[in-house]
């Protein structure tokens, strides 16, 4: 079973999601009652072609079946909710991630003040926004005083300070970022460092430099979630770029090919 989630979870860092998906199922099939299984398998679905409906049966699932269990699925949640733009659904996901990460890959962590301005931004709730991303660059700050050099914990920063729109000083973050975490020599680490900047540079309103480091992002050897198909077409992160003929070009350019699902509306 362990061996299966790591197969799993090694097809995912090279993007190829339908692999992963079937190592999910092989291992479900020895644990079907394995909530944290469940809640990936049906995040991976959801990246790979932009569908919420398998992560929403599986917290439905996990809802009815094993309530206490929701914080492991809290930001499979909240990102779903987000997908769909359902701000109802999305703050009662926020309830369930608690004082956990709204979401985390790898070395990126957004805290839940994070999300809670993200949010707030999506239903155009301003004063509200302000203040979450406030608090959650008061947390973010923090932790790079602690680790002045460390990229990553940089990177949140500047895309926190681009969401309060800090523009120069969250791009001179973000380089200051991928120059501390070069992929030459931190491959998982530089890799999400520069991808991440892509959304900094969108939300800085830098769309050209969005677009070319979202093109850098696509090429880094790990792949990243967050600009996988399902991310990129429907999540409120990359919403500075949409209608972009560019952006949505590479947009369908990772859609599966005969991908016939679309996102629950």
């Amino acid at each position: 079973f362990d061996i299966l989630q790591q197969i799993a979870l090694s097809y995912q860092f090279v993007g190829r999601y339908a692999d992963s998906i079937a190592a999910m199922d092989r291992a479900l099939a020895i644990v079907p009652d394995s909530v944290e299984t469940q809640d990936l398998r049906g995040l991976f679905y959801f990246f790979w072609k932009a569908d919420t409906r398998p992560p929403l049966q599986a917290i439905d699932a996990i809802l009815a079946q094993e309530p206490s269990a929701i914080a492991v699925a809290a930001d499979t949640w909240f990102l779903c909710a987000l997908a769909d733009r359902d701000p109802a659904t999305a703050e009662r996901a926020l309830v369930a991630v608690g004082d956990n990460a709204c979401w985390s890959e790898g070395v990126i962590r957004l805290s839940r003040s994070f999300g809670e301005g993200l949010l707030a931004r999506m239903t155009k709730d301003e004063a509200r926004a302000r203040t979450a991303f406030e608090a959650a660059r008061a947390q973010q700050e923090k932790i790079v005083q602690e680790q002045p050099d460390y990229g990553p914990a940089l990177c949140v920063l500047g895309l926190i300070d681009a969401a309060l729109g800090r523009k120069e000083l969250a791009l001179e973050e973000g380089r200051r970022a991928i120059a501390l975490t070069p992929v030459e020599k931190d491959v998982n680490n530089g890799s999400r460092v520069l991808q991440y900047f892509a959304i900094t540079a969108a939300w800085a309103g830098e769309k050209e430099l969005a677009l070319q480091q979202l093109e850098a992002g696509l090429r880094a050897p790990n792949a990243s979630q967050m600009l996988s198909y399902g991310a990129l077409k429907l999540l409120p992160f990359w919403d500075p770029l949409r209608g972009d003929p560019h952006f949505e070009q590479i947009v369908e350019s990772l859609a599966p090919k005969g991908n016939a699902a679309s996102s629950k509306k």
